[in-house]
């Protein structure tokens, strides 16, 4: 019987005792054992305790996709201080908010991002150390030089099972960012759960193509990966034809990444006759929608199964889940596993929905968030009774899968009646020559707001605006089809992969 440690920072206790020179990280011509991972996590603890972090103490994480993010996050971890992850994709002003609001005493960050840390740093007083990874007089990096400077002996302290053991930032739609306070026990759990549904173990690989500091990366693939014993292969960035080189340079087995890249992945169709990618056994596919047509052609020529997913930072994060194995329905973000409640209600936040009803998710685990970092009107919102109101709207089957419709704050009222953008998006990829859709509100002097459609196209001039709106009034609800459509080469993408409603929304407004 597994052992689960107390400090997230020791994840990988278990797989350290068992085979500590098993690999745990590949990057580029890289390959790090576990028992080094292990100690240059104590080693990067020491150098925060010789700059004065102390427990409950913010440490800020500044990086690309580099495996010192990991020691950086655990090191921290173990002294009991909290890390706290920066989207690199943010503005300079956000990230300074940032910065300011969580109170960091240290700001730690990778070569790639030293020039903007350097930048960073004097806009934000709080912070008072930044331990970089650049270029010094010696031979190493000044972080490497740091490293191998501290001890490796790291007496371990004693954690609560409430204690924070990170604070990543999330915005949802509106607002300023606000800091999730995410517990040591509660990441432990879900990285436990995750790896029994995922069917991860020690002679898994997996590839890690999207940001680090995302909880597609560390809930998807890392946390799980360590606490069972496998192995990773992490990329600098997500380049399509990259991926494919390292699934079989690496052979490996699993990964997750959004949709979008996955698009990209099968529009390489040199690469892919080129390179053996048949090591490929179960893939996640989660952070936005995933069509129809995506499922069928990737395990046409992956030959292995696509699950979709679904989680938020603040609800475990991962609350519902397709569990490897079982039966994958296309659409559906699987269901609640043991330990995790999840129920729809109406509008009132209370009344739960029969079957096949829309309503919004609210979910009751071990690996939800303690609230928001000094946001206690927001935390009271929220959280409620023990129960996080996700804000995020779906519908359940007899048989309990879940199905994702949209969050609150996209659905569109047309004069009374509740559109999700999802459906109307999932009628027009049904529909030939439609790649790619994402529906946005306009507003509507009548009826308030109405839908318009974004598309792209298989191929040129594959479909018309007359056409697709002919074919959605002809299958859809007659006040859901889109009064308008727009035809782009590709949709816009955000720092974490999904498409970017408020751009397109933006580009409505100009729209003539």
């Amino acid at each position: 019987m597994t052992t689960l440690p107390e400090n997230l920072g020791y994840l990988f206790d278990e797989p350290l005792e068992r085979d500590p020179s098993a690999i745990a990280v590949y990057q580029d011509d890289r390959r790090l054992r576990y028992d080094e991972l292990n100690a240059r996590c104590d080693r990067l603890a020491n150098v925060l305790i010789d700059l004065g972090v102390r427990a409950g103490e913010r440490v800020a994480l500044l990086f690309d996709n580099d495996f010192r993010f990991l020691e950086s996050c655990f090191g921290a971890m173990r002294v009991g201080a909290v890390p706290v992850p920066l989207n690199i994709r943010m503005g300079d002003d956000a990230l300074a908010f940032i910065l300011d609001d969580c109170e960091a005493k240290v700001l730690v960050a990778s070569a790639g991002m030293s020039s903007r840390a350097r930048v960073l740093t004097p806009r934000v007083p709080r912070v008072r150390d930044l331990v970089v990874d650049e270029e010094s007089p010696a031979d190493a990096t000044a972080y490497e030089a740091a490293l191998s400077q501290a001890s490796d002996d790291l007496p371990r302290q004693r954690t609560e099972p409430d204690a924070v053991c990170m604070q990543p930032y999330t915005s949802g739609s509106t607002g300023k960012p606000k800091g999730v306070l995410l517990t040591h026990h509660g990441q432990v759990w879900n990285a436990d759960v995750l790896r029994g549904a995922f069917g991860i173990d020690a002679r898994e690989r997996g590839l890690v193509a999207v940001p680090l500091y995302h909880k597609n990366a560390m809930s998807g693939t890392v946390k799980p990966f360590l606490i069972a014993g496998g192995s990773f292969v992490i990329l600098n960035g997500f380049d399509p034809v990259r991926v494919i080189e390292a699934i079989e340079r690496h052979r490996v087995t699993y990964m997750t990444a959004v949709p979008a890249m996955f698009k990209m992945m099968l529009a390489e169709k040199d690469a892919l006759a080129r390179h053996d990618v048949g090591s490929v056994q179960y893939v996640v596919c989660g952070s936005a929608e995933v069509p129809e047509e995506l499922f069928s052609e990737f395990e046409r020529v992956f030959g292995a199964p696509m699950a979709e997913s679904y989680g938020l930072t603040e609800g475990g994060p991962v609350p519902v889940v397709n569990r490897r194995g079982s039966t994958l329905k296309r659409g559906s973000c699987g269901t609640a596993y043991p330990g995790s409640e999840a129920k729809l209600v109406a509008e009132d936040g209370l009344t739960e929905v029969d079957d096949d009803r829309p309503g919004e998710l609210v979910t009751k685990n071990p690996g939800l968030a303690l609230g928001y970092w000094k946001r206690p009107e927001a935390t009271v919102e929220k959280f409620r009774d023990g129960w996080l109101h996700t804000g995020d709207f779906m519908r359940r089957d007899s048989d309990g899968y879940f199905y994702f419709l949209g969050r609150r704050d996209d659905m569109i009222n047309v004069a009374g009646e509740n559109v999700y953008p999802k459906e109307v998006e999932d009628l027009l990829l049904r529909c030939p020559g439609v790649r790619d859709v994402c529906v946005v509100p306009m507003p509507d002097a009548v009826k308030g707001s109405v839908p318009v459609a974004f598309v792209v196209e298989s191929e040129p001039g594959a479909c018309s605006e007359t056409e697709l709106r002919e074919f959605t009034l002809a299958r859809g609800a007659p006040y859901a089809h889109p009064r308008r459509i727009f035809f782009l080469d590709a949709l816009p993408l955000g720092g974490t992969g999904k498409v970017d409603r408020a751009e397109l929304a933006r580009r409505v407004e100009t729209a003539e």
